[in-house]
């Protein structure tokens, strides 16, 4: 079982920045791939960013890609997401998952665990 826990959400103005953390338990976090996720009010939740597990590789959608960078550090179980050049639109509650594999992916069906969220709200 593999548990994991966002953190860094908050109020941020747009065009400025803020990072997320998610922490995870267990022994596989270095040979899971990872993924971050968001659900904006009254919408489905969507795939924002996914990398590898040795962070070799990393995919984005194009309404983040070059604002937003995921990256991951093994020996402290933890997944990142820098987020700069916010916009209102970024507002949303963001979740990281992860899926016992050593590949990329950015389907939300295909990982197995997932956190609980934490809220980011930019402000215009």
């Amino acid at each position: 079982q593999v548990q994991l826990v966002e953190s860094g959400g908050g109020l941020g103005p747009a065009g400025g920045s803020l990072r997320l953390s998610c922490a995870a338990s267990g022994r596989t976090f270095s040979s899971s791939a990872m993924g971050w996720f968001r659900q904006a009010p009254g919408k489905e939740r969507a795939f924002v960013a996914a990398i590898n597990w040795s962070g070799g590789n990393t995919y984005y959608p194009d309404s983040v890609k070059g604002r937003f960078t995921v990256s991951r550090y093994n020996a402290k179980n933890t997944v990142y997401l820098q987020m700069n050049s916010l916009k209102p639109e970024d507002t949303a509650v963001y979740y990281c998952a992860a899926r016992r594999s050593s590949g990329i992916y950015y389907r939300e069906e295909e990982y197995d665990y997932w956190g609980q969220g934490t809220q980011v709200t930019v402000s215009s």
